[in-house]
């Protein structure tokens, strides 16, 4: 891989909203890597807590850091419109997206810039995520092609993209405020070319922050209708791919099926309470989901 070239041809963009210091730490993640990007822009979202804007004042006018630091503020307009303000203002080919609160370990852009740069149709790239917060474990998506995306996203927000694939597609959608936009967006990269892929480092590269109020745990409230807006935007797609589609999300649901059959399986070899869930499963289980299969599986260790 040439380190030098790498250094001159990625810029980062960090989005922050009244994230304090959080946004301090994100920027100084970026100045420990082991592959520097050329430059650094913030772009504020409309932040109105006095604090959040002295730390930015601070960021603006530290000379101690490692990789230019430029600072564009802007009305509220959510993270789609942050993100497609910092990436517009980019000039290089290669554009790492980092949201304020989250965190990379040094070797996040030397990893996946690698990858970026050995496979000429990866449109973007990224690795696995080490949270943080509420929640301490290590989450392992896949990536893929578009058939991959379309039952479920694969890939984390905080990646790495190729400027001109970005601009063949529309940039994020600046009007899914509730959520679901980086599976959009990827889905619109990964449209626009017949072999775009996406690929994943398979290390623990990103720190990312968990809490039970935050806006990714809150959006899934909204799945279905955000699902309703993707399918019918992404609609050619969907058709082109429907078997696999459904085989995919069947899959899924399997997967997490079977899961919680074994739990239950566990409580009732270890003569455990069910939960009331689950009582109420085993007198009506559903039907042609495998849901009857799995509680006469579960009748049969009982007896």
């Amino acid at each position: 891989m040439n380190i030098n070239h790498l250094e001159t041809d990625i810029e980062a963009v960090i989005t922050s909203y009244n994230q304090g210091d959080m946004v301090l730490e994100a920027v100084q993640s970026v100045c420990r890597q082991t592959v520097l990007p050329k430059r650094i822009i913030i772009v504020d979202d409309g932040s109105t807590d006095p604090y959040s804007l002295d730390v930015l004042n601070r960021i603006e006018n530290d000379s101690d850091l490692s990789v230019p630091i430029t600072i564009h503020f802007q009305e509220n307009g959510g993270v789609s419109a942050a993100r497609n303000t910092g990436i517009h203002k980019a000039q290089s080919s290669m554009v790492l997206v980092l949201d304020g609160d989250d965190k990379l370990e040094a070797g996040y852009i030397e990893n996946v810039s690698e990858l970026l740069c050995n496979n000429p149709t990866m449109v973007i790239a990224s690795s696995w995520i080490r949270t943080f917060g509420v929640l301490d474990a290590v989450v392992c998506p896949a990536g893929g092609n578009i058939v991959s995306f379309l039952s479920h996203n694969c890939c984390p927000a905080t990646h790495i993209l190729r400027k001109k694939f970005y601009e063949q597609c529309e940039g994020y959608d600046e009007s899914m405020r509730s959520g679901f936009e980086d599976w959009d967006f990827f889905l619109s990269m990964l449209e626009t070319i017949p072999e775009a892929h996406v690929g994943i480092v398979e290390k623990p590269l990103i720190n990312y922050r968990t809490a039970s109020a935050s806006a990714n745990i809150k959006s899934m409230d909204k799945r279905l209708e955000l699902m309703r807006y993707i399918i019918e935007k992404h609609r050619g797609s969907y058709q082109k791919n429907i078997t696999d589609v459904l085989l995919d999300i069947e899959a899924i649901s399997d997967t997490r099926l079977f899961g919680w059959e074994n739990e239950i399986i566990h409580l009732v070899e270890n003569n455990q309470e069910l939960s009331e869930a689950a009582k109420d499963f085993m007198k009506n289980p559903s039907y042609g989901d495998g849901g009857m299969a799995s509680a006469v599986r579960i009748a049969s260790i009982k007896r």
